[in-house]
């Protein structure tokens, strides 16, 4: 649980709820994660991104989806840095993210320093390198997440698929389909699946659950990104 991120707010008079109305509370966004979309049941999705360990999260697919867990990392307080071969995806993005402040910085392949991240100055570091990224520099560290974006899944670097902590999956070739239901074992309905999602929609899987998820901006995140798209 990220307890550090948010300071205590204003003394409010107590609520108290009936057990009958326990039922009526929703809380879609809580302390330890941020919203990336709704399920078809229109249950929000909650990522948990920061952990008193270090987290790994593979996604395949394009820049936009990670652009947005960027900018709403960021509205919670974290710090993003961005290790890109692609500046000109991220720079504008950036400058915009801080509102002045570098709270989101963009470096070259190979040139980020360690961040130094802490429970209450957690970090995400996107990888933006490419179908076969050259292997990350920086050290495995509590509170950072690290998620590498992988524009197409290349039958070469599958395997880190397993590896991963999570994996978001956006449409890919049948091909692709195949050697992504190989590595993360997943069913055949799934696998015939990912060949025709819609550019909003993603499927995240972990060793234990997989869940569809439909992205839904905001009206600030469409006006800086435009509507969502799955190619660059």
């Amino acid at each position: 649980m990220i307890r550090a991120l948010r300071s205590r707010g204003p003394r409010l008079e107590r609520h108290a709820l009936t057990v009958e109305q326990l039922g009526a509370l929703s809380v879609p966004v809580s302390d330890d994660g941020i919203v990336v979309g709704h399920d078809q049941d229109r249950t929000p999705a909650v990522l948990g991104l920061f952990r008193p360990e270090p987290y790994e999260i593979s996604f395949v697919g394009g820049a936009y989806l990670v652009q947005v867990i960027a900018l709403r990392a960021a509205a919670i307080g974290a710090r993003v840095a961005i290790e890109s071969g692609r500046p000109h995806l991220w720079t504008a993005m950036a400058q915009q993210a801080g509102g002045g402040q570098p709270c989101v910085t963009v470096h070259p392949v190979g040139r980020l320093s360690p961040q130094g991240p802490s429970a209450a100055s957690p970090v995400l570091v996107v990888r933006d390198c490419g179908a076969r990224p050259p292997r990350n520099r920086l050290s495995a560290t509590p509170w950072q997440t690290t998620l590498t974006l992988l524009p197409f899944l290349d039958p070469a670097s599958a395997g880190r698929l397993a590896d991963a902590d999570l994996v978001g999956l956006q449409r890919v070739s049948p091909p692709e389909a195949e050697a992504a239901a190989r590595e993360l074992d997943l069913p055949v309905r799934d696998a015939d699946a990912l060949p025709s999602l819609a550019d909003e929609l993603t499927l995240w899987c972990t060793r234990r659950a997989r869940r569809y998820v439909l992205l839904t901006p905001t009206q600030v995140e469409s006006t800086f990104l435009g509507p969502p798209r799955r190619l660059d």
